[in-house]
């Protein structure tokens, strides 16, 4: 038995409770958490906006140490430390042929399974593939990457997703260039790892915009050369901080409509748009045909930062390992498993960078 986060129906609050969790069965691994980020999609599962089978446990950012592994299992042993890739790809489907790895249409299958129990035999769906609001894990082997030598395994949580998808949207996504201005919108955790990966790009300027002025420091900290407190002018005033122009770039970390729209317009005529947040179905972006045209902007969705984990990875270590990427500093209080919900009401007040579980 394990202490888990289990979510019994989309709309109800988590429950912290134990579960039944069984041993590794072929080709599966157990993992001992050692931490996992709180990030948004946790709370777009709870409320809907993404759907998986339910009961499940949720949490999908987390690294830990292999404890047992079943049958066939060759990539890591107890003992090995690894960080949850809570988005396999299954190397046979379209996307994958393409090595869009991150569209992968099987990546999710792994949600729908039953792999533990609640103490009265209610069977547990793992939320994103890795369960890792719990204390222990039995995960897929294709779900677990071994960490790489000199990486502090707490902070490594962060890995699997914030900063994955912070450092893609830059780099992968939108590019960017030595010289380049940047706009990032929404300075939570994949915000703040957004913000570094733009430094780290060499852009020029860095603008981080938020709604909560109390957010400042962090993204300064970050590579924020410049903040911006989200109105109804933050297009306007990002303008007029880039000499009339706008950004080269904009990402967009929120995934609201209004937001995805201001960070489009923030960009300069033929500038290009990274929309990372995730949002509702009810969030409605429009344009008109003309300004289209006239703009030659473009806006561009980005999934998991359109990385593949097994080979960016490696690339994050070396930038850790030479102080160009500070996983500590996108952390903003460490809590015990029973703090989530806490967790998740001060996203959505705005407060914070990354809650990280500590176990």
């Amino acid at each position: 038995m394990v202490r888990a986060a289990v979510l019994p129906a989309v709309g109800s609050p988590l429950e912290i409770t134990d579960i039944d969790l069984p041993e590794p069965g072929p080709g599966q691994v157990r993992v001992r958490l050692a931490a996992a980020g709180v990030c948004h999609s946790d709370l777009s599962l709870t409320n809907g906006t993404m759907r998986v089978p339910v009961p499940a446990v949720l949490g999908h950012e987390g690294a830990g140490t292999v404890v047992a592994v079943g049958e066939g299992v060759t990539s890591v042993a107890p003992g090995t430390q690894v960080v949850l890739n809570w988005a396999p790809s299954c190397g046979s489907c379209h996307p994958c042929s393409l090595g869009e790895v991150w569209l992968c249409v099987n990546a999710l299958n792994g949600a729908a399974s039953v792999y533990a129990r609640t103490a009265n035999g209610t069977e547990l769906h793992p939320g994103l593939n890795v369960a890792a609001f719990a204390e222990e894990t039995v995960v897929a082997e294709n779900c677990v990457i071994p960490l790489p030598a000199g990486i502090p395994l707490t902070e490594a949580a962060l890995l699997g997703c914030a900063v994955l998808t912070g450092y893609g949207a830059i780099h992968h996504s939108a590019r960017v260039r030595q010289g380049e201005t940047v706009a990032v919108f929404g300075a939570g955790g994949v915000g703040l790892a957004t913000l570094q990966a733009a430094r780290i790009a060499g852009a020029g300027q860095i603008v981080a915009v938020d709604v909560s002025p109390d957010k400042e420091g962090l993204a300064r900290e970050a590579g924020a050369t410049d903040f911006v407190v989200a109105s109804d002018t933050t297009a306007k005033d990002i303008r007029r901080l880039t000499g009339g122009q706008g950004t080269d770039v904009a990402v967009e970390c929120v995934g609201r409509a209004v937001t995805i729209r201001t960070a489009w317009e923030s960009t300069r005529r033929g500038g290009r748009t990274t929309v990372v947040g995730i949002g509702g179905k009810d969030q409605q972006v429009t344009f008109n045909a003309l300004e289209l045209f006239h703009w030659g902007r473009t806006l561009a969705g980005c999934v998991y930062g359109n990385c593949d984990p097994a080979k960016d990875l490696p690339v994050l270590a070396d930038h850790i390992r030479a102080g160009r990427l500070d996983l500590n500093s996108l952390v903003s209080e460490h809590i015990p498993l029973d703090a989530i919900p806490k967790a998740f009401d001060n996203m959505l007040a705005g407060k914070g960078g990354r809650a990280l579980v500590v176990f």
